[in-house]
């Protein structure tokens, strides 16, 4: 019998799971052993595997309609003569209502993956993985899914709210002995829509060898895009820094939907999205001064041991 969840807190499934594992105090994981002996050795223990997912439609057929609009406005005419802009998620073009819905989905996800954590009774979720994939036979939807391990502190500090990283077992301990803690888990996305005028469609089919200066445009601006995207998230969440997980860039073909029907003109579209994890400094005690112990093994020990005592440095007894 499939219980009705309104949407808040866990899901059913969840909380089932989660209270089957404090019932039987046993835990899982997807770390190799390396990462559970790395994540030890900076005083964390796992909880638990946990995970976060959401399944949005978002309203395409084919394509999504109303969100790839080029805004040219020479696409009606027959040539399509004139100098085509960048319609840029960023600057507030139609296609930032769909990375604003790509964006929701995504904090869904992560949402339900550290509200599992907390469940646990963990401080955060290493090795964190975030996928987005259609979900079958529904071509207009999408599932977006997180899965990662949650880790808790074995000392008495405890994080305000638990972070989210897609640092691995052993980047996760380097991270904390060098001073730094992770923060979460960020999507940085742009979308970047371009109408293929006069001069790119003549320099694309040029017999010379040159640049495609429109296109070259495009993903410069959508990258650069999605990159200021992710700092002012990194920012919004209190991180000092980013660190880059991945970065994907998507490019493709669609007839101008600015056109009439009697034209072949086309857009080009590129989708640029970046996942990084925000870290932050942390105050923590100097590491004490390492020593060089001498351990001499003749009798020059006696000469060795009055010339360190003069540079003021300890020396070893034999």
């Amino acid at each position: 019998m499939t219980e009705s969840w309104s949407g808040a807190g866990l899901p059913p499934t969840a909380a089932a799971r989660v209270a089957e594992a404090k019932a039987s105090g046993t835990w899982s994981s997807a770390l190799s052993t390396g990462e559970f002996a790395a994540i030890r050795s900076v005083g964390f223990e796992p909880v638990g595997q946990v995970m976060g997912s959401a399944v949005y439609q978002v309203a395409r057929s084919g394509r999504y309609w109303g969100y790839h609009d080029c805004l040219y406005s020479g696409g009606g005419l027959m040539g399509g003569y004139g100098m085509a802009g960048i319609a840029l998620s960023g600057n507030g073009a139609p296609s930032a209502g769909l990375v604003q819905v790509m964006d929701s989905a995504r904090r869904t996800a992560l949402g339900r993956m550290t509200t599992e954590c907390a469940a646990l009774g963990g401080d955060g979720v290493v090795a964190a993985q975030l996928t987005m994939a259609p979900f079958p036979a529904m071509p207009n939807c999408l599932e977006f899914k997180v899965i990662g391990t949650a880790v808790r502190a074995q000392g008495t500090v405890r994080p305000r709210r638990p972070f989210t990283s897609h640092l691995d077992g052993q980047g996760f301990a380097k991270l904390v002995t060098a001073g730094w803690v992770p923060v979460d888990l960020l999507v940085g996305m742009s979308v970047g829509v371009r109408h293929d005028d006069y001069q790119t469609r003549r320099q694309n089919f040029s017999w010379n060898n040159l640049e495609v200066d429109g296109w070259t445009a495009l993903v410069h601006q959508v990258r650069a895009d999605a990159r200021t995207q992710l700092h002012r998230q990194g920012v919004e969440h209190g991180g000092d820094g980013v660190i880059l997980a991945d970065g994907n860039l998507r490019v493709w073909e669609e007839r101008c939907i600015r056109t009439s029907v009697n034209t072949e003109q086309t857009d080009h579209i590129a989708e640029s999205t970046l996942i990084g994890t925000a870290i932050a400094r942390f105050a923590a005690k100097p590491a004490e001064p390492r020593t060089l112990s001498v351990m001499p093994l003749n009798g020059g020990g006696d000469l060795l041991r009055r010339r360190l005592a003069q540079a003021g440095r300890p020396t070893a007894r034999r």
